[in-house]
């Protein structure tokens, strides 16, 4: 078992209790409580179903600590929920792309799993082919913006990262996390990105 899980199992309880923490978009609807982790013949079973192999990280994410709640916008999506989904093609260089639902003849184009509920249009998925295997991205299915890959290099970073910058009270546009100095701005929508 990665060493991280033990970690962060006990770090979502926490937060709600901290008075300097930051806001996390979409928190009111998860409160911070994870779903009961899955069991590895469950997981087998989905990966089977998709022909898939999870990213190991997410795996151990689903199994060892929670199966659907806590996690940045609205939060992680019980995994019978989760679509796959393929990156649209490219247009012009540097242009925004799109997701689209994963049809017939998808595994031969790089898969993306729909793992956190943004709300709209906007999604946040995990790689679990091609050369993005295991990474986070956040875009719009429409391709109005995006897609962006996070810097952390698998799920437990990115979901660790979420958690640390909430208990800090700092600003992450990324993950949507406003900081108590933000909120208390007066002209906060004037202030410069946070990191």
């Amino acid at each position: 078992m990665d060493p991280r899980i033990s970690r962060l199992r006990r770090k979502p309880a926490v937060i709600p209790f901290q008075p300097l923490r930051s806001h996390s978009f979409g928190e009111e609807q998860h409160e911070f409580c994870l779903g009961p982790r899955l069991t590895e013949a469950r997981v087998a079973a989905f990966e089977a179903e998709r022909d898939i192999v999870l990213p190991d990280a997410y795996r151990q994410f689903l199994t060892h600590i929670g199966g659907s709640g806590a996690a940045p916008f609205y939060g992680l999506m019980p995994l019978e929920r989760c679509p796959l989904l393929v990156m649209n093609p490219c247009g012009e260089p540097g242009a925004p792309r799109g997701f689209g639902e994963a049809g017939p003849g998808a595994h031969e184009r790089d898969l993306f799993l729909h793992i956190i509920e943004m709300g709209c249009t906007d999604v946040c998925v995990i790689a679990v082919t091609g050369p993005l295997t295991g990474r986070v991205l956040s875009g719009n299915s429409d391709g109005c913006w995006g897609p962006d890959v996070a810097s952390a290099t698998d799920f437990l970073d990115w979901y660790e990262r979420w958690l640390d910058h909430m208990s800090a009270g700092r600003d992450n546009r990324a993950l949507e996390l406003t900081s108590p100095r933000l909120r208390a701005h007066p002209n906060r929508h004037r202030m410069a990105p946070g990191n």
